[in-house]
């Protein structure tokens, strides 16, 4: 009798972990479909075959400040491409990464390499954290991604609403939204560095302007471990109703 007793007492314990977890991700949901309303609507963001931005700023590594300017280009989540441009250790040096679906390449001044599964793996979480995290926000309504509520937290001044999102490399990061704009202001997530060193990474985005009904932050701050890493201004964002045949293809 104690034995079935158990069963039902299991039986109920669990269904009630069940609803808690469907009522989590629907209230996640809710504020994601807030947030892609505020940013633009669905049906604005869906038209777009891709999505472009220019930024300048500045890049740190521990006490040097190197400025660069950036152009990245995006199709879906596994296709990218960023050209980039700076002044490092004092050498003016150009850079180009692209993404194509499980292929990879990097570009860094007179050194060129095809990218490793790792190396690809690395660059797709990159392009989940810039796309996603600012703008392109659709591929969180797809069954690739779950998510889940978070604890609230905040955006310099602001109190934000958590999503922890499940990439599908099954590794995750957390959204902010600011609860007065419910755009997206801040992510926080684990990132690998060019040598191959984790930090846990939070970015800030602030300033949103209307780019031809798309709001995008403007200012963003990234730190790594506590460290100023990035501080950068966008300059363009633009979203495109098509993509050159070549634009991910090996750099030459």
């Amino acid at each position: 009798m104690r034995s079935i007793h158990f069963l039902v007492a299991a039986a109920l314990i669990a269904s009630g972990f069940g609803q808690l977890a469907q009522a989590d991700e629907k209230q996640a949901q809710a504020i994601v479909a807030k947030a892609i309303q505020a940013i633009g609507g669905e049906a604005k963001l869906a038209k777009a075959k891709a999505i472009s931005w220019k930024t300048k700023g500045t890049l740190h590594f521990g006490d040097n400040a190197n400025k660069y300017t950036a152009q990245a280009t995006v199709a879906g989540l596994d296709k990218f491409r960023q050209e980039f441009e700076g002044e490092f250790g004092g050498n003016q040096v150009k850079g180009v990464v692209v993404l194509d679906g499980d292929k990879g390449w990097r570009s860094f001044g007179d050194m060129s390499m095809e990218l490793d599964q790792e190396a690809v793996a690395n660059e797709k979480r990159t392009v989940y954290l810039q796309a996603i995290g600012s703008a392109s926000l659709l591929p969180l309504k797809t069954a690739a991604f779950k998510i889940e509520t978070a604890e609230d937290g905040k955006a310099g001044d602001a109190d934000a609403a958590g999503v922890k999102v499940t990439a599908p490399d099954g590794k995750d990061f957390t959204i902010y939204f600011d609860k007065q704009s419910n755009l997206p202001v801040k992510v926080v997530a684990k990132v690998v560095g060019f040598d191959g060193q984790e930090f846990t990474q939070e970015t800030v985005y602030s300033e949103f302007k209307d780019f031809d009904g798309v709001k995008k932050a403007t200012k963003l701050q990234s730190k790594r471990d506590g460290q100023v890493f990035i501080d950068a201004e966008l300059v363009e964002f633009k979203t495109l109703d098509e993509v050159a045949d070549d634009a991910f293809a090996e750099p030459k």
